[in-house]
């Protein structure tokens, strides 16, 4: 659909217009994330058309197959961009058996070109900010934001400005410096560097802050997570879903994307119930969900899932409205059962996860333990990040069995001890 706004051509898709999430105004396409109504978040209004599972089988092996359910451009495969998605979903028996689930299934994103789920939502900002007019891609991150970010705007050739908290993880430092582009460290946490973004976003209007000013946007791409399970099960969805929760945007728009899957037909509509994932130190969501209350409360993030610690979790009133509706949970998990989720995973089904995949996996566990999760219904993992950006979780809890000297006699005594 191509809209002309303000005296613009847009060309974003099958994406019709903004809507407020509150009040239901609707506004024309733009770099807008606020509804000037009621100050609610705005999200993307379509009009899909006709659309068959054909239709997206077809397409790139990329999340550019769902294009036609984005706000991108038709020819967005056409433009230098990371090409993320269709990652592996895997068939967890073994850790299956060990969490007493009957059908497990693991969606791995580590394989994402920078290691994250991020890849797929700063990919569909990278188009519409083009289409937009912006010519500069930044973010305040806690981490794998900010990997993917400086990742796509190099390979785009645009200029990149990253905010992070300078008490971020080393390697994510560095996996994001590698692609030389501006990283300023901030010596506050994320919320601290969210709120700079915000005032920078105002004074430079050709900076697209994936996600501040094109955040609408942004945050559809997340809805490829649950396109692709949905077609890797064989075009159905799954009984329950387990979710990692650090905005909250994420859940939510996997819930959009299966609801979406179903309106159009393409899956057969079914219950399902979505479960949010939180570390203890920072659980604001889960702190609201067992007090049954609809507003979350600000905490300040004291845990080692860093890439989850967003204090003030702009989609934490959605994400209890979605976990409601499917009759799921939000539950949280302490470090300890953070680092055993990583370690759980990883000797079971040999996928590495960095500390959210450790918190979706506890999470799991305790959901099972306290009879929140049925061990009955089919079940999927989301895991959305690498381990090699987490080390210093494990450092201290693993490393070799023995060192011995260079004979055959050492290592058998090293064996047998």
């Amino acid at each position: 659909m191509t809209i002309t706004a303000a005296g613009t051509t847009l060309d974003l898709g099958p994406a019709r217009a903004l809507t407020c999430r509150e009040c239901g105004n609707q506004v024309p396409l733009a770099a807008e994330f606020a509804c000037a109504e009621c100050f609610g978040p705005l999200e993307v209004a379509y009009d899909f058309g006709d659309i068959t599972r054909a239709d997206i089988e077809s397409g790139p092996r990329s999340i550019w197959r769902y294009r036609r359910l984005l706000p991108v451009p038709s020819d967005v495969d056409k433009h230098p961009n990371t090409e993320p998605g269709l990652t592996r979903l895997v068939k967890a028996d073994r850790l299956a058996a060990v969490l007493g689930v009957k059908s497990l299934w693991v969606k791995d994103d580590t394989g994402n070109p920078t290691h994250s789920f991020k890849d797929r939502v700063v990919a569909v900002a990278l188009a519409a900010a083009r289409q937009l007019g912006f010519t500069v891609l930044a973010c305040p991150s806690t981490g794998n934001l900010a990997n993917a970010v400086a990742a796509a705007a190099a390979r785009a050739g645009w200029r990149s400005v990253v905010l992070i908290p300078s008490s971020l993880e080393r390697a994510k430092i560095l996996t994001t410096a590698v692609y030389d582009g501006a990283l300023i460290a901030v010596d506050g946490n994320y919320d601290d560097v969210n709120r700079l973004a915000t005032e920078l976003a105002a004074e430079h209007e050709d900076w697209a802050f994936v996600n501040v000013n094109v955040r609408p946007y942004y945050a559809e791409g997340s809805k490829t997570l649950g396109y692709e399970v949905a077609e890797q099960l064989g075009w159905r969805l799954p009984d329950q879903v387990v979710v990692p929760v650090a905005s909250g945007a994420q859940l939510t728009k996997v819930d959009k994307g299966f609801r979406e899957l179903t309106e159009l037909g393409l899956v057969e509509g079914k219950p399902y119930r979505v479960f949010g994932a939180q570390a203890t130190g920072c659980s604001p969501v889960s702190a609201a969900f067992k007090a049954g209350l609809d507003v979350v409360r600000p905490v300040k993030p004291d845990t080692i899932a860093r890439s989850l610690a967003i204090g003030a979790p702009a989609d934490g009133p959605y994400v209890l409205d979605a976990v409601r509706r499917t009759n799921g949970a939000v539950e949280d998990v302490s470090d300890d059962e953070v680092v055993e989720g990583i370690r759980l995973l990883a000797r079971t089904e040999g996928i590495f996860a960095e500390t959210a995949g450790g918190v979706t996996v506890a999470t799991a566990k305790k959901l099972i333990d306290t009879g929140q999760l049925d061990p009955e219904a089919e079940t999927v993992l989301l895991i959305t990040g690498d381990g090699l950006k987490t080390l210093d979780a494990v450092q201290d809890k693993i490393g070799p069995k023995a060192t011995v000297p260079p004979s055959a006699a050492a290592v058998r005594a090293a064996l047998e001890s």
